[in-house]
């Protein structure tokens, strides 16, 4: 983006006002929200849960209050989202070499299935390294077979196939009947244990799975193949080549698993300001009001994960942000969108790509909130998404009028995929996570190693807003600018990649 331009943004922005006018958002505005949908009495929002029930209340409440309108494509302020919730039950593991019971002295496998009931009997193994090769390929005949899977991403494999979950699906289209992914130092057992335990959530819409999936520790692994006579180093070496070929184990595995398994119906929560302009595009601001609900067994001192950071703060923000917007009426539509499922894989976010109420190739821009609790007043602003859809600039220019100071590096692009934003991106629509949370990555990865995810992700006489309350004010300059036909006229070259 030349200089020119950003210096006539500037100009434009300054001779048009654009900047909001309106009392600045105040951290007492947003710490009233926040500590209502943190609160124990919203048992940390769970999807398909009362918590569940009383935040789309309450966000309907004070929307409405706001000025908006319901937004969903029926009419209605909600979107249907319908989820699948899986956990471990009963398992028995039988591995058998050459006729002979393996007897390995270890726990470390949790499988779940598909279904609540599955077995299979002598069900060969193959040990398949990261699953694909350097082009991308499953690297051996896996149909029919249980799949034992490295979950540590590998250098030679493709971008699109780094992720764990992109190399599993690829064994499952080959028509493996199981995927066991082998922890390592990325993902280790304790981590990968906890999440399945904690029965994790699918989007129903796209639920494939093999009949069983599931994790061992390396060290079960190792006993398993130096019990039935093989060598893990050598194996664990030969994985590492771009060209693997994987190896049967010559072990095979009787299995008899239950699993619990729930159907939940969940929603989003849209609403919409209309804009004066018909045909003349939408502004998406978008958040996610779900967290992990009661986290913990009976017993614990404290069960429950209240997410006030994570991402209560965002919901405060999005609320405080459309009071003011409310008080406008700009050229473009402007919907608000909470979604439903965001820690269990974006799965809100990507029901609302899959049926938005505005075709995807009206939405100038969607701008993401999340866990904006972290900064101080005065952080810089960064951009997750900076580089891929053109509007760099723009946001700079706004941000720069509300004095608010620009990180230029594209670090904060390390947590691209891990943000509702990313659906969008998918789709190819511009989307962007603006502000100082993500500026200052060591704060942030200190609240990632910490509170992040658990019980303590609560409110606070410390919980941090100075910054939160700066990025308010910032989106809401956000919305007058891109919302505005004549200070913003969306280009097709600045559309997202959606690598």
């Amino acid at each position: 983006m030349s200089a020119l331009r950003s210096i006539f943004l500037l100009l434009s922005l300054a001779l048009t006002g654009a900047v909001a006018d309106a009392k600045p958002i105040s951290e007492a505005e947003l710490r009233k929200h926040v500590e209502i949908l943190a609160s124990d009495a919203y048992e940390g929002r769970g999807p398909g849960t009362e918590g569940e029930r009383k935040t789309l209340a309450y966000l309907e409440s004070e929307w409405a209050k706001a000025g908006l309108q319901p937004g969903a494509a029926d009419g209605s302020w909600y979107q249907p989202v319908e989820l699948i919730k899986r956990g471990p039950g009963q398992t028995n593991v039988q591995f058998y070499a050459k006729g002979e019971k393996l007897r390995v002295v270890s726990k470390d496998i949790v499988l779940v299935g598909r279904e609540r009931q599955f077995a299979a009997s002598r069900l060969p193994t193959v040990f398949v390294g990261h699953g694909v090769n350097g082009q991308g390929k499953v690297v051996a005949d896996v149909k029919n077979k249980l799949a034992f899977m490295l979950a540590d991403e590998a250098d030679f494999v493709p971008t699109d196939m780094k992720q764990a979950r992109s190399r599993r699906m690829a064994l499952i289209d080959a028509g493996a009947t199981a995927v066991v992914s082998i922890s390592g130092e990325q993902f280790d057992f304790p981590v990968y244990r906890r999440a399945l335990l904690s029965r994790p959530i699918n989007w129903a819409v796209s639920d494939k799975r093999a009949e069983i999936e599931g994790v061992i520790s390396p060290q079960y692994m190792v006993a398993l193949v130096t019990a039935a006579g093989g060598d893990w180093d050598k194996l664990r070496a030969a994985a590492r080549s771009a060209d693997y070929a994987g190896q049967t184990l010559g072990i095979s595995v009787d299995l008899d698993v239950q699993s619990e398994v729930e159907r939940i119906s969940s929603h989003n929560i849209i609403g919409k300001f209309p804009g004066r302009k018909a045909g003349s595009g939408a502004v998406v601001f978008m958040g996610h009001w779900d967290h992990f609900g009661i986290c913990r067994p009976e017993g614990a001192e404290d069960r429950i994960c209240n997410g006030a950071v994570d991402n209560a703060s965002g919901m405060a923000v999005l609320t405080e942000v459309a009071r003011r917007l409310g008080r406008l009426r700009l050229d473009r539509d402007i919907y608000f969108v909470g979604t439903t499922a965001e820690e269990y894989g974006l799965i809100g976010a990507r029901a609302f790509a899959a049926d938005p109420p505005v075709p995807l190739d009206r939405i100038t821009v969607v701008l993401n909130i999340d866990t904006v609790a972290i900064a101080p007043k005065g952080a810089k602003v960064a951009i997750i998404g900076r580089g891929r859809t053109g509007l760099d600039a723009d946001v700079e220019a706004v941000a720069g009028k509300l004095k608010r100071k620009i990180e230029t590096s594209t670090d904060s692009n390390a947590f691209l995929q891990r943000q509702d934003g990313w659906a969008l991106t998918e789709k190819d629509v511009p989307a962007l996570m603006v502000g100082g949370s993500f500026a200052d990555l060591p704060k942030l990865e200190a609240f990632l190693n910490s509170d992040y995810h658990g019980p303590d992700d609560e409110v606070t006489d410390t919980l941090q807003l100075g910054g939160a309350a700066e990025d308010a004010d910032l989106h809401v300059a956000l919305g007058r600018y891109f919302a505005d036909t004549r200070k913003y006229k969306p280009k097709k070259a600045e559309k997202g990649t959606g690598e």
